[in-house]
C-alpha cells in the first residue's frame, strides 16, 4: 500500500444464507448483516460515520427500492449514505476511498439483492451495448457460452477445466460426473452456472488509530483498485481479462504471496482465465469457500468473496489474500482488493 493511504481495515464481517427465494423483504436480510455487526463490534449506529449500499432496482422491478434497504441500517438518527447500483464490492471501493478524506473514522458497507424476484437473464441483457447487442436479447449467460467456446477453440482450456471447477464448488460430486451431464447452453452444463439467488453480505470498515478501540482481529486493505474493458464485444479477446491483469498490478497483489483468493467465478470457465490474468499458481488456495458457483446472492456476490478472504485472514488461516469481483458480461469490469493479517 502506498504510505500517502491512510489505513483501512475490515474489523467485522456478515453474510447471510444464499435463498433460493426470500420471502420477506430485501431490507430483513440487510438488517440481519447490519445487527450482527453492531453486536459484534459494540457499536451504535450514530457511531458509523459512512453507510453505502451496492443493489439493483432492477431486480426487484421497483423505482428507489434502495431507498426502502435502508430500514434494515435503520435511518434514524439520520444516517450519511451512498448507493451504487452495483455489486457491494464497489461500495466497498467507495468506501474506502471515503475514509481516506479523514473526517470520517467508520464506514459500513452492505450489498444485497433478490434475485428471485426478477429475471436475471432478461434485467443484466440490458448490461450491453443498447444499439448493438441489447436488441438481440443477448444475455449474460449466452455470452458466458460464447467466451467459453473461444476458450475451448483457443486451446487455453478444456471442457474438462470447466467441470473441475465446478467440482470444487460442488462438495460430493467428481469432474468425471459432471462431464456427463447434458449441456444447458452450450458448451456449459448446468453446473457450470452459478444460479442466481436471494442474499446480503456487509462489513464494517475502520480506519487509523480507531481500529484499537475495538475487538477482534483486524484485516488490513492493503490495495484496492478496478477496471473496465470495452462493452463492444467483438472488440476484447474473450480467453483473456486485461483488465483483471491491471487491477491486480494497480493494487498491489504481486507484492507478496497470496495465501487464498476467492474470484468471482459465475460461469466456470471464468476461473481459467481469472487464474491466469492473476498469475495464480497451485500454492494459492482458490475459492475454498466454494465461490459462487456454491452460492451466488446476486448484487452480494463480489462483497461476499471480501467477506470470505477476510474470515480466512482473521482465523489465522492464510497472512495474506486476494478478492476479486467482476460486473458486466464476460468480465467486462473487474475490481480486486488485497487483504493482509494485523501488523
Amino acid at each position: 500500500m502506498s504510505p500517502n493511504f491512510r489505513p483501512v481495515a475490515v474489523v467485522a464481517t456478515s453474510l447471510t444464507p444464499v435463498h433460493e427465494s426470500f420471502e420477506g423483504p430485501e431490507a430483513a436480510l440487510v438488517m440481519t448483516c447490519v445487527n450482527e455487526l453492531l453486536e459484534t463490534t459494540g457499536l451504535r449506529r450514530e457511531e458509523i460515520g459512512f453507510t453505502i449500499a451496492g443493489s439493483c432496482d432492477y431486480l426487484g422491478g421497483t423505482p428507489f427500492s434502495f431507498v426502502m434497504n435502508l430500514e434494515g441500517v435503520g435511518a434514524w438518527p439520520p444516517v450519511y449514505e451512498s448507493h451504487l447500483e452495483m455489486d457491494g464490492a464497489w461500495a466497498l471501493f467507495e468506501a474506502w476511498l471515503r475514509l481516506q478524506c479523514g473526517d470520517v473514522d467508520t464506514a459500513l458497507v452492505v450489498g444485497s439483492g433478490r434475485a428471485s424476484a426478477g429475471r436475471t437473464r432478461e434485467v443484466f441483457a440490458l448490461q450491453t451495448d443498447p444499439y448493438t447487442m441489447a436488441p438481440l436479447g443477448a444475455d449474460p449467460v449466452s455470452l458466458a457460452g460464447l467466451q467459453a467456446r473461444a476458450l475451448l477453440d483457443s486451446g487455453k482450456a478444456t471442457e474438462a477445466d470447466f467441470a473441475a471447477s465446478a467440482a470444487r464448488a460442488l462438495p460430493g460430486t467428481s469432474a468425471a460426473a459432471l462431464l456427463k451431464a447434458d449441456y444447458w447452453c452450450d458448451p456449459l452444463r448446468a453446473h457450470d452456472i452459478a444460479a442466481p439467488g436471494d442474499g446480503a453480505a456487509a462489513l464494517i470498515l475502520v480506519a487509523g488509530d480507531r481500529v484499537r478501540e475495538l475487538p477482534g482481529t483486524p484485516v488490513w486493505i492493503t490495495g484496492m483498485d478496478h477496471r473496465i474493458e470495452s462493452h463492444h464485444l467483438g472488440l476484447r479477446d474473450l480467453t483473456a481479462s486485461p483488465s483483471t491483469e491491471l487491477a491486480a498490478k494497480g493494487a498491489g497483489a504481486h507484492d507478496g504471496p497470496i495465501d487464498v483468493a476467492e474470484l468471482m467465478v459465475v460461469h466456470s470457465p471464468e476461473e481459467t482465465i481469472l487464474r491466469a490474468a492473476l498469475g495464480l499458481d497451485e500454492t494459492t488456495s482458490v475459492n475454498p469457500s466454494g465461490g459462487p458457483l456454491a452460492g451466488n446472492p446476486v448484487m452480494a456476490t463480489g462483497l461476499a468473496r471480501v467477506v470470505e478472504v477476510a474470515r480466512r485472514i482473521a482465523a489465522g488461516e492464510a497472512r495474506r489474500g486476494l478478492a476479486h469481483a467482476s460486473s458486466g458480461p464476460c468480465l467486462q469490469q473487474n475490481l480486486v482488493a488485497v487483504l493482509e493479517g494485523d501488523r
